[in-house]
């Protein structure tokens, strides 16, 4: 597999770290992050995922952004199981997983990207970790306050926004996905407008997060 990352080395297990969590429900994997009013600020990683390039978004304790992609180098549904085995320490480590959701296309065009859900959101509820859709018209509402923005309006947001010049439009988005978690628990990393951050109600988040 190969990976391109902004803030760490080509080889690391994992993004976040952290040992697997026992298994529960898929109810308590689906509701129980850290509610808003916590007092630390949760573990949220973003999510845009591809078959053949998908970004990331975490905590960084350095001074880049904080965003990788994975690029796999099997070949066919191999794939899955190296994304999967990939992210697997990521997931188990997080209070909440932002993905965005599958776009509205033809079955066949989506057919690879939602086996590469299937596996993502398998491993979420395997480690009983809490995860939330994000259609991608309501990231891009988020992100720039416009529902059909480009991916240049996404990157150049990001920029004007938060400082951040990423080329890597995965990556890009997985930062939007990880913010507006973030905000939706009350931690915002961004400043943004009212009209942007009334996107955040549009999304499923698990019940734990107070909107």
């Amino acid at each position: 597999m190969t990976k391109t990352n902004s803030t760490q080395t080509t080889g690391a297990p994992t993004i976040g770290g952290g040992a697997p969590a026992t298994p529960r429900t898929p109810e308590a994997a689906h509701g129980c992050p850290p509610s808003a009013t916590s007092g630390t600020t949760p573990h949220v990683i973003g999510l845009d995922l591809s078959i053949t390039a998908t970004g990331i978004a975490f905590p960084s304790h350095l001074s880049g952004p904080g965003t990788s992609t994975i690029r796999p180098t099997a070949k066919g549904d191999e794939r899955l199981t190296e994304i999967r085995n990939w992210l697997a320490g990521d997931i188990a480590a997080a209070d909440l997983i932002v993905i965005e959701d599958l776009p509205p296309v033809r079955a066949n065009a989506i057919a690879a990207l939602g086996m590469v859900h299937g596996v993502i959101r398998l491993a979420c509820y395997d480690h009983a970790r809490a995860f939330a859709l994000v259609p991608p018209a309501t990231l891009k509402k988020y992100a720039t306050g416009k529902g059909n923005a480009t991916k240049p309006d996404m990157r150049m947001a990001l920029y004007q926004r938060a400082g951040l010049d990423l080329r890597d439009d995965n990556q890009v988005d997985a930062w939007w996905l990880r913010a507006m978690g973030l905000d939706a628990l009350g931690h915002p990393i961004v400043t943004l407008p009212k009209t942007h951050r009334d996107a955040i109600a549009k999304v499923a988040w698990p019940k734990a997060v107070a909107r």
